[in-house]
């Protein structure tokens, strides 16, 4: 048994960390997290629906004929840095001396595709203007014009966009002002997550960046509502520290600092369960910060939104009417109970096990009542282009259950020919693109925390002041935290995925406000 000092307890009580917690979390890293099983890729007509365009209008005309009437969020994590967009930026600070080798040398001697790309292709940055007033008349050579960019892009006393969230970076530019990923999902929400006018949105960010979006958004927000015609109610919350996860040595003892103190991490994306489970909306629609598109796609974006809205207010009219029947247990007759199963089976991809004919009636409508009452995602699938992430999968759980999940190439076991065989003939990839129904037919939210699989994280190997450590993620927001939300998956245009993973991907054409 482990014994916590009293500066242990104190710690545990600062952060709002139960010890019973932590033993758990200790107990989880003794014991490892098991790979999931895959059973088989979802595909077209196996698990991901692909509607006709006629289909898409009708979806598009409930949704729009429904809105007005229902209370809608965007719910965007949005606490990512962007110092990884410049991983390859510091680096050639760091390697690059102009005064001692040409550019042109330089990437021949290191092979440095990111910085040859950047070179190329620079005058289509968004900021590209803004840098070159800081540094004209500073250079003479190729070499010392590119140093001198980068420079001022990331240096403290430049502009500092390794500093910056991601969410406050230039991403388009439209001319008279660059617009960054914040001000594009305002654009976007009012065309999707808007009632009678008024949009709202959270964030998600870290807390050392709060200013700077109330700085962002007090600097925008006129000019936004006029070219939008919508005022936007835009709130924010960050991590909470109850959900950073202990971190162990390699042998599973709790992973101490140099002054005694327990380390605890950031239990990654998927602690923002905590954060959507406080949102109360009727609809909400989540999306990274990264992905969003300029104006001239905007439109598209949007109506594949209102397809996946109006496919949840579709799904929701039947499973609530089903409930409630469900719940009047004397109007119950098996005609009605083999409707909803079907309904359970076909529509929101719930399975039975195979025993279930030999259940008692009673028994039959618990397994009805606990299936039906969940929330719903429906959670936009693009075809894969060979990015990396996660994928829509049919598996069988530890007991034996299948469910339709999205799953992280590092929940599968890599050194299995079949599960890898599974993963290669995948054909669609997760863009987050989720849209969420998290009230029941009364109108109360359920509890998330209720529905998530804490068997779905990750163990990963870090170091800190030069040792190793073992670090625990919480199962993923779109992943683990919903396993057991009735899911449907359906496929949505390309359009609708344009992550902004380096500062390259800003030249790509999905990025570009002008072709």
């Amino acid at each position: 048994m482990i014994a916590f000092s009293d500066q242990d307890k104190q710690q545990l009580v600062s952060k709002g960390i139960t010890a019973e917690k932590v033993l758990k979390q200790i107990e989880t890293f003794k014991e490892g997290i098991p790979f999931v099983k895959l059973e088989k890729a979802a595909v077209v007509d196996g698990g991901i629906l692909k509607f006709s365009n006629e289909d898409e209008n009708k979806l598009i005309e409930i949704f729009e004929a429904a809105r007005n009437s229902k209370s809608l969020l965007k719910f965007v994590p949005a606490s990512g840095a962007a110092s990884r967009m410049f991983k390859a930026f510091f680096n050639f600070l760091d390697k690059y001396n102009p005064q001692e080798e040409t550019l042109d040398a330089y990437i021949t001697r290191t092979g440095d595709k990111d910085i040859q790309k950047f070179a190329a292709e620079l005058i289509h940055l968004p900021f590209y203007e803004i840098i070159q007033l800081r540094i004209k008349g500073k250079h003479s050579t190729k070499g010392e014009e590119l140093f001198l960019f980068v420079n001022e892009m990331l240096s403290e006393d430049g502009l500092n966009y390794g500093f910056y969230p991601k969410g406050l970076l230039p991403f388009h530019n439209y001319g008279d002002y660059a617009a960054t990923p914040f001000e594009e999902h305002l654009k976007e929400a009012a065309l999707y997550a808007s009632a009678n006018g008024e949009a709202n949105l959270h964030f998600t960010i870290s807390e050392q960046h709060g200013k700077m979006f109330n700085a962002e958004f007090d600097a925008i927000k006129e000019r936004v509502s006029a070219e939008t015609n919508a005022s936007f109610n835009v709130t924010y919350s960050f991590q909470k520290p109850q959900t950073d996860t202990i971190a162990v040595t390699m042998d599973n003892a709790i992973f101490r600092e140099k002054n005694g103190a327990m380390l605890f991490r950031p239990g990654g994306h998927g602690a923002l369960i905590e954060n959507l489970n406080e949102q109360n909306a009727d609809i909400i629609f989540i999306k990274n910060i990264d992905n969003v598109v300029p104006s001239r796609n905007i439109e598209e974006v949007a109506d594949s939104k209102k397809v996946l809205g109006g496919l949840l207010i579709e799904l929701q009219k039947k499973a609530f009417r089903y409930a409630k029947e469900l719940e009047n247990t004397s109007s119950l007759d098996f005609d009605l109970m083999m409707e909803i199963k079907l309904f359970l089976e076909k529509d929101l991809n719930a399975r039975f096990s195979d025993n279930f004919d030999s259940y008692t009636i009673a028994e039959q409508i618990e397994i009805l009542i606990d299936k039906i009452n969940r929330p719903i995602r429906i959670c936009g699938m693009v075809k894969n282009e060979g990015e990396p992430g996660g994928g829509p999968f049919w598996i069988k759980g530890a007991k034996g259950n299948t469910s339709l999940q999205i799953i992280e190439s590092a929940q599968i076991d890599a050194s299995n020919t079949n599960q890898m065989n599974i993963l290669k003939n995948s054909t669609h990839f997760n863009p987050v693109d989720l849209v969420c129904g998290v009230k029941n037919f009364k109108g109360e939210k359920f509890n998330l925390i209720n529905f998530v699989d804490v068997k779905q994280g990750f163990i990963t190997d870090k170091t800190k002041d030069g040792k190793e450590l073992k670090a625990l993620e919480l199962p993923g927001l779109w992943n683990g935290a919903m396993a057991f939300w009735n899911t449907i998956f359906v496929e949505v245009p390309l359009v609708t995925f344009n992550p902004v993973k380096t500062v390259n991907d800003l030249f790509k054409k999905s990025h570009q406000v002008k072709l």
